[in-house]
């Protein structure tokens, strides 16, 4: 059985989902084959899980807070069974939604394993597509016009530190906890692992995260990573930096398991969580069939997301970069209206919000103020307290602040990093600023709503120039 199609999508994760829907609404015959479930990692174990966990941790820490809102509560409880339920109906009813709106823009969806073929009797090309049907029964060939991988990708495992499901877990084994580990050890101090951290520490465990940089969140601000850090430690979170582990020291006993590290410290905990970044899933999905080229484990594209290949395409975490659902949705769309001729503009990550959703949130857009100096920018920057704001005083969240960095000569402001209350949320303004190459006298004199967080942004952005009004 052979079918043809425009375009077909090797994988279902939020980046193939979306750019389905995308050609669809441009016209194009489109499949999507998926192996597992329609979602992929964001929906099933990433995005969505976990931010449902860490609201719960948000509404248990805000209960036990009651008493510096005059309100008086009875003890809180957890009840974690729940917690997961709610957890997992949320993913439930989502789930059901992207498989509407498969239905709706009527693309056909093949739940199996797909390969990519060489030129063969089907096509003179490469790309046509092999499923091995997840239901046993006989493999399906599809001839597509043009193809999209999407294959997402996997937790990365240390050698030594592999998950056993048990004592070592990866993120999507400690999806799954029956119960809050009375103690945990976080190997891998990035956002996954922050987000972790803050999250358990809310729900009760006694958590230390080993980091082998020289710093929490290497890849965003200093002054960020360090506000962070801080308030971790505020928590009683432990943050060892430069902690380099020594696999072959790993011990697991009956309750407990232990590691230690190169300058010879150990660390015990019930559970060990492996959070050390993503490996892209380019394996076993017939690339050695192609012209495709991968270096350093993910498939490379140029700025049209076009593989080698011409007619093949690659977006998200397979291609590498930041390796973020919306920049997989981004990407995603970028590859089908070049497909259909009606790309305007490729692929600019500098536009790229990146969001942590710990407490306290985190996020910013843009370069650091250390990478515009690495890349000769004169620079001007502006940072404003939330302390200063009233809303935050309302609201009772007070630490944290907006910086702004921009270029010295032509004002253009280059990114905006933020930590505090809402920060994911008030990182949207300062992206429109940046993919509309605003000034800081844009951003700062845009009129903002009175109480409002937003009004940090505003006022960091008029500490450039000295006027910022409640400073």
């Amino acid at each position: 059985m052979a079918t043809a199609y425009d375009l077909v999508i090797v994988g279902g994760g939020i980046g193939g989902y979306t750019a389905a829907i995308r050609a669809s609404q441009l016209g194009l015959k489109t499949a999507i084959v998926e192996q597992d479930k329609l979602g992929g990692t964001c929906l099933h174990k990433g995005c969505i899980p976990t931010k449902a966990l860490l609201r719960s941790a948000e509404v248990y820490r805000t209960v036990k807070e009651s008493a510096a809102f005059g309100i008086e509560a009875n003890k809180a409880e957890l009840h974690f069974s729940r917690v997961q339920e709610r957890k997992e109906n949320i993913v439930h009813t989502l789930y059901n939604g992207v498989q509407s709106l498969m239905k709706k823009g009527k693309i056909d969806v093949y739940e199996g394993t797909g390969r990519l073929m060489g030129p063969s009797l089907f096509s003179p090309i490469a790309g046509t597509i092999s499923v091995q049907m997840n239901d046993g029964t006989e493999n399906v060939m599809l001839i597509p016009k043009h193809v999209i991988i999407a294959t997402g990708s996997r937790p990365k495992t240390l050698t030594g530190l592999e998950p056993d499901g048990e004592m070592i877990l990866s993120s999507n084994e400690a999806l799954e906890l029956k119960k809050i580990p009375a103690s945990i050890i976080i190997v891998g101090g990035g956002v996954i692992g922050v987000e972790w951290a803050s999250m358990l520490a809310d729900l009760g465990s006694k958590v230390t995260i080993l980091e082998y940089g020289n710093r929490i969140l290497p890849f965003e601000d200093e002054e960020i990573s360090k506000e962070m850090a801080r308030q971790l430690i505020k928590r009683r979170i432990q943050i060892v930096v430069n902690a380099e582990i020594k696999p072959e020291m790993l011990k697991k006993e009956s309750s407990t398991v232990s590691v230690q590290t190169t300058a010879g410290e150990i660390y015990s905990a019930e559970k060990l969580l492996v959070a050390a970044g993503r490996t892209a899933n380019t394996e076993q999905i017939g690339l050695e069939n192609t012209e495709i080229k991968v270096e350093n484990g993910v498939i490379q594209v140029n700025e049209w997301m076009q593989t080698n290949e011409s007619h093949i395409y690659a977006i998200g975490d397979v291609v590498g970069g930041l390796q973020l659902a919306h920049v997989a949705s981004y990407e995603g769309t970028t590859a089908v209206e070049h497909i259909a001729g009606k790309a305007s503009d490729p692929v600019d990550y500098s536009f790229v919000p990146r969001c942590m959703y710990a407490y306290p949130e985190a996020a910013s857009v843009g370069i650091t103020e250390r990478q515009a100096v690495l890349e000769g920018i004169e620079v001007k920057t502006g940072k404003f307290p939330f302390q200063a704001i009233g809303k935050a005083l309302v609201y009772g969240e007070t630490e944290g602040f907006v910086k702004v960095v921009s270029d010295a000569r032509t004002d253009d402001v280059l990114g905006v990093h933020i930590i505090g209350p809402h920060a994911t949320e008030l990182i949207s303004e300062a992206a429109l600023a940046r993919m509309l190459h605003a000034s800081g006298w844009e951003l700062g004199t845009m009129i903002h709503p009175h109480p409002s967080l937003s009004e940090a942004v505003g006022e960091a952005a008029l500490m450039m120039s000295g006027k910022a009004i409640h400073f």
